[in-house]
């Protein structure tokens, strides 16, 4: 039937083009409270050589990005959300085959580039490694964090074996209950501290020795002090200095988080405060990606192999949507998370 209306097909095209490439991101309108975080459209990545461009399934939230959010971070990009798992929509370098299952963590996302609270990111090729599994998207996001931090910590930091001692201190949250399952299948044996009793058979069901009740007086508790080889610190700062007096001779203590809050020791004199022979290590996810540390190094593979065995319980304790972002990182700010939680698109 004619209309009389003649359609600009050229123009048709173009708006359709430009269509196809906006997607939906959750972007820092501002710094401070959870109405920052704003839902928005902006335009697609780009491939770039170097990088590769890859549609977004799921994405897990990180303390990390709730001191972006609050402009307590050195860096923060435009787009929060520093990891993810999803599917390839290109890479010029072909590193990666298009339409390859993978996971992205760091190399400066949602640090100095635009990060994964989106339905599309671009990720540095070193921050980018393939993984074949099949866990649901939820599940897999759970892993990349949290698991490839641990295990750094765990056998690259501590290098830890089998018949040693770990504290774990931080150890109900999602890098500490990572860290806690892959420990205990190294055959370590695992104190975990935590700010709840409730908490303890939470731990020792993941296969704890026991739990402590965790507090900056945890040197003057714990009936192992000076005896424990190893400790995974991720309350931080404000407890650092009592865990080095828990180490025995040759121990190592690995610093890894601020659960405790970002405030700076504000006094530590070695010479007073450090036990002589003791070890002191730290490491930051936010170097993954970079040369010296690709993430392909981390079993990624492995790690996800083990979770669809049974022998790492990495299920999310939270799954949202991408709508409900503000409530995740409420819960994240009001300690409810429990666990991993992850946003399914």
């Amino acid at each position: 039937m004619l209309t009389g209306f003649e359609p600009d097909t050229a123009r048709l095209s173009e708006i359709r083009r430009v269509e196809r490439r906006n997607h939906a991101c959750i972007v820092l309108d501002h710094f401070g409270g959870l109405d920052s975080l704003v839902i928005k459209d902006i335009p697609e990545p780009e491939p770039m050589p170097g990088h590769v461009v890859i549609q977004i399934k799921a994405f897990g939230i990180n303390h990390a990005e709730m001191h972006m959010r609050r402009g307590e971070w050195a860096e923060a990009a435009p787009v929060s959300g520093i990891e993810c798992v999803g599917i390839v929509k290109s890479c010029p370098g072909g590193e990666f085959a298009v339409g390859s299952k993978v996971v992205a963590l760091m190399g400066g996302l949602g640090r100095t580039i635009n990060g994964s609270y989106a339905e599309y990111t671009r990720a540095t090729v070193g921050a980018v490694a393939q993984i074949e599994s099949n866990l649901p998207w939820e599940e897999l996001a759970a892993l990349p964090e949290s698991y490839a931090t641990a295990w750094t910590c765990l056998f690259r930091n501590l290098e830890l074996v089998k018949g040693q001692t770990l504290l774990i201190r931080g150890a109900t949250s999602s890098f500490g209950l990572a860290a806690l399952n892959m420990a205990v299948d190294a055959g370590a044996k695992v104190i975990a501290t935590t700010r709840s009793r409730d908490r303890f058979k939470k731990l020792e069901d993941l296969g704890a020795h026991r739990g402590e009740l965790e507090g900056p007086d945890l040197s003057w508790r714990i009936t192992e002090a000076k005896q424990i080889d190893s400790i995974l610190d991720l309350v931080g700062n404000s407890v650092i200095l009592d865990s080095l007096r828990i180490l025995r001779r040759g121990g190592r203590a690995c610093l890894a988080g601020w659960l405790g809050g970002l405030a700076p020791i504000s006094d530590f004199n070695p010479l007073l405060q450090m036990a002589s022979g003791v070890y002191l290590t730290f490491f930051g996810s936010f170097v993954f990606g970079t040369p010296g540390f690709p993430l392909s190094d981390v079993p990624l593979k492995e790690i996800a192999s083990k979770v669809e065995q049974g022998r790492f319980n990495a299920k999310p304790s939270r799954v949202f949507r991408f709508e409900d972002i503000r409530e995740a990182h409420r819960m994240m700010e009001a300690n409810e998370a429990h666990g991993k939680m992850v946003v399914k698109l």
